[in-house]
C-alpha cells in the first residue's frame, strides 16, 4: 500500500480528520513538512501553511523562509510567517533552545487557530481560515516517537512519558505517525518533491540529534530490529497509558474532597491504597510537586498534625486524619479542625494547648489565653485565618464589631493583620487568638464548665 492509502487509513482509524476541516500546516520547509502538504493535497483537505523563522541559522533560515512561501504559492494557500529571536527568549527565560523554540512556534500557532475561531464565527467570506475547525497539523513521523518514548525513558517519565508522541492532542493533529523516516524520504522521490536539509540535523548538540544520529543507530547493531519493536511497542505502551490513566482517575475520585479552595485526601484511605507511592505522585504533580517530594509526602501520613511539605505554589498539611493540600498566600486556605478532645493543635508558627478545667477557680487576663463558657460552644470547632467580614463581640462591649475595625482599633500592623486567626463555634467567632475573646462567650458566675485555650509558639 503506498502512503497516501496509509496517510488516508490512519486519519480513518484514528478519527483525525473530516473533509470539511480547514487545517493549518506547520512547515519548517523539510522534507516531512513538504510531505505533509503534498498528502494533505492529494487527500484533498483544504489547509493554510504556517513558518516560524528562529534566525538561528542566520541566511539558511532566511532561505528556509523564502522556500516555505513559495511552497504556499504552489498549493494556492494562504501563508503566515513569524521570525523570533529565539536565543535572546532563551537567555531570558533560561531555557533551551530547544524549549524555547517550541514554546514560541506553539505559542503563535495559539494565535493563529483564535484567529481562525474568530474568522469561522463571523462567517468572514473567502477567509483563508474560515472553517468549522481550527486544528494544527504537525509532520512528526514514526521515528520521532521513537526517539521521543527513548528521551522520556532516559529522563524517567514514566508511564504517561512512554506513550510518546499522540496523533491527536486536543486541537493539535499528528497524521504521520505511522510512517517512517525511509518511507517519507521514498515518497518525497517519487513525488519529485524539493525540500530544504537543515543543517543543525547532523550535528549532536540538541539532545535528539544525539538519540537520532548516535544512540538509535548504536542500538540497531544490536537489535536490528529496534526501531520496528519500538513502533509496536508505542501502540501498546498508549493503550497501557489509558487504562493507567482510568486507574488513576477512579483513585482520585475516592480519595479528593474539594472544600472551598482546598483539597482534601483522608489518611487512612490513601494508607491503604495499593501502589500508593505511584497514586500519591499523579495528585501531587498537578500542584507542582518533584517525584522526590511525594517520599516526604508519604511521611505525612505518619506524622503528627501541623506537619507540612511545600512546593513553589502548594501546601500539603496534614491536619489530623487529613492532608490538605491548598495554595500557599491563600488566606482562605489553612483550616483546622478542633474536635472535642483535642488537647493540642498545631497549626503555622504556633500551637494551641486545649483543655477542659471545669469550673475556673480564677480568670487569667493574658490575651495568649482563652478562658470560655463550654455552655453554647459546639464542637468540632474551626481555626482558620480571619477573612474579610468576620465581627465579633469584643470582650465588655455589647455591640458587635467587624474585625477589621477592631485591628484599627488595636493599631495592628499589616503583617500583624495577614497572620491574624480566629476560632468559631457554628460559624460564630469565639476568640481572636492572642487578642481577644467574644464577649458572648466569657465566663460569668453561672458558668459550671469552660474550656481552656492557651496560645503557645511551635516547638
Amino acid at each position: 500500500m503506498d502512503l497516501l492509502s496509509l496517510f488516508k487509513q490512519y486519519i480513518k482509524t484514528e478519527n483525525l480528520l473530516s473533509p470539511k476541516d480547514r487545517l493549518l500546516l506547520a512547515v519548517s520547509g523539510g522534507v516531512d513538512s513538504v510531505v505533509l502538504c503534498e498528502l494533505c493535497r492529494q487527500a484533498g483537505y483544504h489547509f493554510s501553511i504556517a513558518h516560524c523563522n528562529f534566525q538561528l541559522r542566520a541566511e539558511e533560515s532566511n532561505e528556509d523562509e523564502i522556500f516555505v512561501k513559495e511552497l504556499a504559492k504552489k498549493y494556492e494557500v494562504a501563508f503566515f510567517i513569524k521570525k523570533f529571536d529565539t536565543q535572546s527568549y532563551a537567555d531570558d527565560n533560561k531555557l533551551s533552545i530547544q524549549v524555547a523554540a517550541r514554546d514560541l512556534r506553539y505559542s503563535w500557532f495559539e494565535e493563529l487557530l483564535e484567529y481562525r475561531e474568530v474568522a469561522a464565527n463571523a462567517k468572514v467570506p473567502n477567509s483563508p481560515l474560515a472553517g468549522p475547525h481550527g486544528l494544527l497539523l504537525t509532520a512528526h513521523h514514526a521515528d520521532d516517537n521513537i526517539e521521543t518514548i527513548l528521551m522520556n525513558f532516559f529522563k524517567g517519565s514514566g508511564i504517561n512519558g512512554l506513550k510518546g508522541i499522540v496523533p491527536k492532542q486536543q486541537h493539535i493533529i499528528r497524521p504521520l505517525l505511522f510512517a517512517t523516516k525511509e518511507e517519507v524520504l521514498l515518497f518525497a522521490t517519487t513525488n519529485k518533491l524539493k525540500f530544504r536539509e537543515d543543517s543543525s540535523n547532523s550535528t549532536d548538540k540538541y539532545t535528539r540529534n544525539y538519540f537520532r544520529n548516535q544512540l538509535i543507530p548504536g542500538l540497531e547493531k544490536v537489535f536490528p530490529q529496534v526501531k520496528d519493536n519500538l513502533i509496536n511497542n508505542a501502540n501498546r505502551f498508549r493503550e497501557i497509558n489509558n487504562i493507567y490513566q482510568s486507574a488513576i482517575e477512579q483513585a482520585k475520585q475516592k480519595l479528593l474532597f474539594t472544600h472551598g479552595s482546598e483539597v482534601h485526601i483522608p489518611v487512612l484511605k490513601l494508607i491503604k491504597t495499593s501502589a500508593i507511592t505511584t497514586v500519591l505522585y499523579e495528585i501531587i504533580k498537578e500542584y507542582n510537586f518533584t517525584a522526590h517530594q511525594a517520599g516526604e509526602i508519604q511521611k505525612l501520613l505518619y506524622s503528627e498534625s501541623g506537619k507540612y511539605v511545600q512546593s513553589a505554589t502548594h501546601r500539603i498539611l496534614r491536619n489530623r486524619k487529613w492532608l490538605i493540600i491548598s495554595r500557599i498566600n491563600d488566606v482562605d486556605a489553612s483550616q483546622y479542625l478542633i474536635e472535642e478532645g483535642d488537647k493540642i493543635i498545631c497549626y503555622a508558627a504556633a500551637r494551641l494547648n486545649i483543655g477542659l478545667p471545669g469550673k475556673p477557680v480564677k480568670i487569667e487576663r493574658e490575651n495568649t489565653i482563652a478562658q470560655l463558657d463550654l455552655r453554647d460552644i459546639c464542637f468540632p470547632l474551626l481555626l482558620r485565618k480571619w477573612k474579610k467580614g468576620d465581627y465579633f463581640y469584643p470582650l465588655g462591649f455589647p455591640k458587635k464589631k467587624k474585625l477589621s475595625r477592631f485591628f484599627i482599633d488595636q493599631k495592628m500592623s499589616l503583617t500583624e493583620k495577614e497572620n491574624t486567626w480566629v476560632i468559631e463555634s457554628n460559624k460564630k467567632i469565639i476568640w481572636i487568638v492572642g487578642k481577644r475573646i467574644d464577649d458572648r462567650y466569657k465566663i460569668k458566675d453561672s458558668t459550671l464548665t469552660s474550656i481552656r485555650i492557651e496560645l503557645r509558639p511551635a516547638k
